[in-house]
């Protein structure tokens, strides 16, 4: 398992509060998926910019997508970009793959056979591995979880991370989801604003 499957399932699990919202998610397993690559020598982090290295053998499926996606031409990408570019509907792509793989399992909430499904961990080595590393509080994870808000507001603290290429990845995650937060807000405030336009005095 990957930093971000391990991120997914902990995101999904019952006990984490509040649920994390799929944008902030995606941007996260993005980040998640970085931070293993540079992990495992398939990048390094050259001030903002992520520089492909030599393909390494990588035995996860979404991690070597991510790979092969790389830019891989001079001038790089940029963390940000890549984290956008990346994170559209990851969290859906991550949710379809722990799915297949029978990781995840969908319950019905409430009493009623007819209530609405909700997706979840299903008892598995993959799952007691990720709840491990969360309860040991493993700073990679530990960090990307504060920053999408489980267990705990949002936090730019990532001085128990040792690797600067990791801190500067976490650092750029967390700016983009306060990014998406903003343009929820003020999309928010323009909506309002458009109803009571309509509304009238």
């Amino acid at each position: 398992m990957t930093t971000a499957k391990d991120l997914f399932i902990i995101a999904m699990d019952p006990g984490s509060k509040p649920s994390v919202g799929q944008g902030d998610l995606s941007l996260a397993l993005a980040g998640a998926e970085l931070i293993d690559l540079i992990e495992a020598g398939a990048v390094t982090v050259d001030g903002d910019r992520v520089v492909p290295g030599a393909p390494p053998a990588l035995d996860d499926g979404l991690l070597s997508e991510a790979e092969a996606g790389l830019a891989r031409q001079a001038p790089h990408e940029r963390i940000e970009d890549w984290l956008w570019r990346r994170g559209r509907d990851l969290s859906a792509a991550y949710q379809t793959a722990l799915e297949e793989a029978g990781e995840l399992t969908r319950k019905r909430d409430g009493r009623l056979p007819f209530g609405p499904e909700r997706v979840e961990p299903a008892d598995t080595p993959a799952r007691r591995r990720a709840t491990e590393r969360w309860e040991e509080r493993e700073p990679v994870l530990a960090a990307l979880a504060a920053v999408v808000g489980i267990d705990g507001e949002r936090s730019e603290d990532e001085s128990d991370l040792d690797d600067e290429a990791v801190t500067t990845v976490v650092a750029v995650v967390h700016d983009a989801v306060m990014e998406l937060e903003a343009v929820r807000q003020r999309r928010s405030i323009e909506n309002s604003a458009f109803a009571n336009l309509w509304r009238g005095p």
